[in-house]
């Protein structure tokens, strides 16, 4: 029974990583003809709350201000309120391991879709944010700034 158990497991184990490792393949082009809008912006406050997702899970979401630096698609407004899921409410955690969490001061690319309460939420969940570093550069990559400016274009962006 114990094989069997440790079995089933490492094929969970091996599907989750299959699945996630086809996800990082997803190109900009892509991720940027999906979303409604593609906005380059610094975090000015994260504020968690309770939501109810579009599944009608009941969960803790950050609302992540950011201020727009830069539209890359759509006609994004001057600051933009991004829900993500994951957060702290009083002693409460909730972390989702497919999500970025956010700091004031952070600054990424955001792809953007609206859920169906009509809030703007990460377009392909953890594949809908890109960290910037202090060069501009993507973090956990090389590409930078300039290459996701490119890519969205090519992908419809503006």
């Amino acid at each position: 029974m114990k094989k069997l158990l440790a079995a089933l497991g490492m094929v969970a184990l091996s599907s989750s990583a299959a699945v996630q490792a086809q996800h990082l393949n997803v190109p900009v082009t892509e991720r940027a003809r999906g979303a409604e809008e593609v906005v380059v912006g610094h975090v000015a406050s994260v504020t968690p709350v309770w939501r109810d997702n579009d599944y009608g899970d009941h969960l803790i979401v950050s609302v992540v201000h950011v201020d727009v630096d830069e539209r890359l698609k759509g006609a994004a407004a001057p600051a933009v309120d991004v829900e993500v899921e994951g957060g702290t409410i009083g002693t409460l955690t909730l972390r989702v391991s497919d999500l970025d969490t956010f700091r004031p001061g952070d600054r990424a690319v955001f792809y953007l879709k609206r859920n169906r309460r009509g809030a703007f939420v990460p377009h392909l969940r953890g594949l809908g944010t890109q960290k910037l570093d202090a060069s501009d550069r993507v973090r956990g990559s090389n590409a930078t700034l300039a290459d996701v400016r490119r890519d969205v274009r090519a992908g419809g962006g503006r």
